[in-house]
């Protein structure tokens, strides 16, 4: 009779373990407006970057351009069914080139123009795209990454 009594209350336990890992894991969408250094680094060259596809932006508060595409580049952030070509999850972090540490990161990867966005995928830069691109134009990129 014991052991019916712990064999019956092993399997919600292990369910529960189950549910509580789920839970614990990374969340499936991610928004960092102004990004700074440690901020661009861990969420593209770190642990948080694995398994899930980044877009950079850069841009600056001058920008009209940038301020067509941040909504954007925010909806996708925001909208759990949209997915990379690779079907990863996608996370955006804006960086504004108007600060320091945006000008610098602007400089290492040679951001030439605003807006522009890069793409990283496993602590790698994949792919970018300059200009302010409708949607279906960011869609469409989304599913080249």
């Amino acid at each position: 009779m014991l052991s019916a009594t712990l064999r019956s209350t092993r399997s919600p336990l292990a369910l529960i373990r189950r549910v509580r890992a789920f839970h614990a894991s990374s969340a499936t969408l991610g928004h960092y407006p102004n990004a700074d250094f440690s901020t661009f680094k861990r969420l593209t060259t770190g642990p948080d970057s694995e398994g899930r596809l980044v877009l950079v932006d850069f841009y600056a508060d001058w920008c009209k351009p940038c301020h067509m595409l941040s909504p954007i580049l925010e909806e996708i952030s925001k909208d759990s069914t949209i997915k990379s070509g690779s079907d990863r999850p996608i996370d955006v972090v804006t960086v504004n080139t108007e600060s320091d540490e945006g000008f610098e990161l602007g400089q290492r990867f040679k951001v030439r123009a605003l807006p522009t966005v890069i793409a990283f995928r496993d602590g790698k830069d994949v792919m970018q795209f300059v200009g302010a691109l409708p949607a279906a134009g960011v869609r469409d990129f989304l599913q080249k990454v």
